[in-house]
């Protein structure tokens, strides 16, 4: 693992195999450890690129100032500077997919392909977005512990916490290791995000893959389609029996599609 000091904050990074690069953004609250499925069999053909956002991982927040919803792309973009990489394809899973969105909206030029995962453009309802606050302020106050031991069940499919306890183990312990400010940090910014499907969707006019888990709470394959339907030139998968991390429930489903998507535009 690598380490750059860029934006005023240190980004870790890791680089794996040889090829066009390919950037994997995590969601949230993970680490660039949930990529480790995909990276075993997309660094055979490609480079990739796994980075922990700030305040994630051993990613820093900065020691002062507000940190705005680009600002995470912005970083990303900054990273791929310094790795002196022009073009890429972009991956991104649930706040990850709303970074990438956010990566092209700035560097629209860069980005070969995008692929959407378990993630939607359009914005939160009050609701939702009332929730995104009132859950930053309860990491803050309690930690990351009983939140964690909670959505475990909606961030896997509920069966799979126990008939895939290897996997549920690994997506608790990223969530319970995540700093609790860092995660609160990026809930209040994902709160105040622009609205993409309106805003950034009517420009891309490059390859696009969205992929959803069949039982994913989070983001239902209703928000897929409603992506798919707003892009000129996007394909459309379906994971069936995931939850909303359909690339560790099932990777090799995932993965196939994913590496059938890059074959088809390579």
């Amino acid at each position: 693992m690598a380490t750059v000091n860029i934006n005023g904050i240190t980004i870790h990074y890791v680089l794996t195999g040889q090829g066009t690069p390919l950037v994997l953004i995590h969601g949230h609250p993970f680490d660039h450890t949930m990529w480790y499925p995909q990276v075993v069999d997309f660094s055979d053909n490609y480079k990739v690129i796994t980075p922990d956002l700030r305040g994630y991982g051993q990613s820093s927040l900065p020691a002062q100032g507000k940190t705005k919803f680009a600002d995470y792309a912005t970083d990303m973009l900054l990273l791929l500077d310094h790795l002196e990489v022009d073009s890429f394809h972009l991956s991104g899973l649930s706040m990850g997919g709303q970074i990438v969105m956010e990566m092209y909206r700035q560097a629209p030029e860069r980005i070969l392909s995008l692929i959407f995962a378990d993630t939607f453009a359009s914005l939160d309802t009050p609701e939702v977005k009332q929730g995104r606050y009132d859950a930053a302020d309860r990491l803050e106050r309690e930690g990351m512990d009983a939140y964690a031991d909670e959505v475990i069940y909606k961030m896997l499919k509920p069966a799979h916490v126990e008939s895939m306890p290897e996997v549920a183990k690994h997506v608790v312990k990223m969530m319970k290791g995540t700093s609790p400010i860092g995660a609160a940090t990026a809930l209040r910014a994902r709160a105040e995000r622009i609205d993409y499907l309106g805003k950034v969707f009517p420009k891309i006019n490059i390859p696009c893959l969205a992929i959803v888990g069949r039982e994913d709470e989070f983001t239902p394959v209703a928000k897929a389609e409603e992506m798919q339907q707003n892009l000129e030139n996007c394909k459309m998968v379906v994971i069936e029996d995931s939850g909303h991390m359909p690339n560790l429930e099932h990777p090799d489903e995932f993965n196939k599609a994913v590496l059938t998507f890059l074959a088809g535009i390579n």
